[in-house]
């Protein structure tokens, strides 16, 4: 059977950081008043910030699904898996935006996946645990390569002051009001694969294990009802209206305070279970990432793991409970997201995670193991002022207009590359060897079309433009020789050519050399010196830049990049070609207008062609 990575994690914390003292500023104040236990509380949990979806006029201003999309659009930038391969989604949450649909089908939608298999698991903290399980099985049978799971919470929205106003209370009872102080928003993904990180860490999978006790206990934490102690009370769908079920509280979250004792005791006694099954050695353990929603309750769970001979030490707890809040069932994403980049870690150390949940009792653990180097460091490459490059032509209104027009859509173009995936790799020093083959492959397919669409444009050019038709013919030598010295890099990386010359355009490569051909089918199709200026342009400004810090961070061969660092110097000449079309006397405002707005469009396929590499 496979084994189970996690490759890279992800986290999404809405807005700034709350204080304590800022708290009721954003959930607003119940009748006007402060809150008469909160510090108690607050004293207890120990939590010092947390982070809410919500502004301080009590409007919500992220979803639970958009939390959920941007702790995995985090964890896909880290990774070298594509959004386009990705098979699996599972999600986990306490609750969705929405009774119906599923909530992963709803994070599903906020993504530029394709189509997948999603799987929804609500409960409170465990269904996290649930989600990494049903990939982690999913995985390991060989069933798919690789899943992307989510825990996401938005609690916030749950305690507002107008909620409880609504219902005509000027103070709480405890068990609704608990939680107040207690819970916070956002959202942790990880990347799960059959195969580790080939550079950096991953943390192997080695078992997961979740119990229920919901047959032994009565329900603890809720919402729904308005007390748990008759399991015949009708729910909130039971009651005559909406209105009736919140005015009676039913929708209020609660938890019986009194059973949290049992949880942490249950916690522990499938603990020794694991120790007894063999599962767990205390003694080999290098860290301990336990959820829980207190620090008091750490102290309960650490007496109680010494009492039984299991104990941990002190210094092999990590949490970031006191800087991020309770998060639910995003919290242990959100924990070994932090731990998995923090340095700590070193190869073979043992990572246990403990999940207890209060809904109706489910405690759960996960064994991890570090792997790879963890001692590769990676450096973030210094980012230049962004500007575009220098065109030199005859000085008239119509050549100023052009040149101040081309400017800001290069800028524009540069700017928005800084986004690309592949290009935020390039510059956080994070690329890999398989990201450098695959963007190899994917600009060859495009590459090898150029010399064609330009000799076709150059065949559409009126004789009486003939020193323009000369300037299109120039570039189809250089764009020829391009295309080879590709596949020179890639079989020097030591790959097959075969390899790279059946590639495949991906749809951002079909949608710009469609373009191109389109407009170098038409009469005089002068305005393809706007796609010149954007494509000569990143040789002329990016292409070497790019070169420098991908050859530093892979340690690649001259022979291996040079596609890449020949454009830095070689485009210098390419671009004279473009200044000399630029000058021609026939120039008017008309075609400078038609060579921007060819020059807008390239700019936004060949943006596209880098965001979808991989997808064909």
């Amino acid at each position: 059977m496979n084994e189970v990575y996690i490759t890279a994690a992800g986290t999404f914390l809405p807005n700034k950081p709350v204080s304590n003292d800022e708290m009721e500023d954003f959930l607003g104040r119940i009748g006007g008043k402060d809150s008469r236990i909160k510090e108690r509380i607050l004293k207890q949990n120990g939590i010092k910030t947390r982070y809410y979806a919500l502004d301080k006029s009590q409007e919500t201003t992220h979803s639970n699904a958009l939390l959920a999309v941007n702790a995995v659009k985090n964890a896909l930038k880290k990774s070298n898996l594509r959004s386009a391969e990705v098979a699996l989604l599972c999600t986990g949450t306490t609750q969705g935006d929405l009774p119906i649909p599923g909530f992963a089908s709803m994070v599903h939608a906020g993504l530029d996946f394709n189509r997948c298999e999603v799987a929804s698991f609500q409960s409170v903290c465990a269904s996290g645990i649930m989600a990494l399980k049903s990939a982690f099985s999913q995985i390991k049978s060989e069933e798919k390569q690789n899943a992307i799971c989510v825990g996401s919470e938005l609690s916030s929205r749950m305690f507002k002051a107008s909620r409880f106003e609504a219902q005509g209370v000027e103070t709480l009872p405890f068990d609704a009001e608990f939680l107040r102080w207690m819970l916070s928003d956002g959202a942790g993904a990880f990347v799960l694969q059959n195969k580790g990180n080939h550079e950096g860490i991953s943390l192997r999978i080695d078992w997961i294990d979740l119990k229920s006790y919901a047959n032994e206990f009565p329900v603890c934490m809720f919402t729904g009802k308005t007390d748990n102690k008759n399991e015949e009370e009708k729910t909130w769908l039971d009651y005559s209206s909406y209105e009736e079920a919140s005015k009676a509280g039913a929708i209020n979250l609660k938890q019986d305070t009194r059973l949290l004792e049992k949880v942490i005791k249950t916690g522990v006694a499938h603990y020794f279970e694991l120790i007894d099954q063999g599962k767990i050695n205390a003694s080999q353990i290098d860290w301990l990432c336990c959820h829980y929603s207190s620090e008091v309750f750490k102290d309960s769970i650490k007496e109680l793991m010494e009492k039984g001979g299991g104990a941990i030490a002190e210094e092999k707890w990590f949490s970031n409970l006191t800087s991020k809040g309770n998060t639910g069932a995003a919290s242990i994403f959100i924990m070994l997201e932090e731990l998995m980049y923090s340095g700590k870690l070193n190869t073979g150390d043992t990572i246990l995670c403990m999940v207890p949940e209060s809904g109706r009792f489910i405690t759960s653990y996960m064994r991890l193991t570090v792997i790879g180097n963890t001692k590769l460091k990676t450096r973030a490459y210094p980012l230049r002022e962004i500007e575009p490059p220098e065109l030199i032509i005859d000085k008239s209104e119509t050549s100023e207009w052009l040149i101040r027009n081309l400017a800001q859509v290069w800028i524009d173009f540069e700017t928005a590359l800084l986004k690309v995936p592949i290009v935020a790799k390039i510059h956080d020093g994070k690329l890999s060897v398989a990201d450098y083959k695959l963007l190899l492959i994917d600009l060859r397919q495009q590459v090898i079309d150029g010399s064609q669409w330009i000799s076709r444009a150059a065949s559409n050019i009126d004789i009486d433009l003939f020193d323009l038709r000369s300037a299109f013919i120039k570039h189809t030598a250089t764009e020829h020789k391009d295309y080879q010295m590709l596949e020179r890099n890639f079989e020097a990386l030591g790959e097959k050519l075969e390899t790279i010359r059946s590639g495949e355009k991906n749809i951002g490569t079909v949608a710009l050399t469609s373009f191109m051909f389109q407009q170098a089918s038409k009469a005089n199709p002068i305005d393809l010196l706007g796609a010149m200026f954007i494509i000569e342009g990143i040789g002329k400004r990016l292409a070497g830049f790019w070169g420098e810090m991908m050859q530093d961070q892979l340690k690649l061969k001259n022979s291996q990049v040079s596609f890449f660092t020949y454009h830095g110097t070689a485009d210098e000449n390419h671009f004279h070609n473009l200044e000399e079309a630029l000058n021609h006397p026939k120039m008017n405002k008309d075609i400078a207008k038609a060579i921007v707005k060819t020059a807008k469009t390239t700019a936004k396929l060949y943006k596209m062609q880098l965001e979808e590499l991989g997808n064909y």
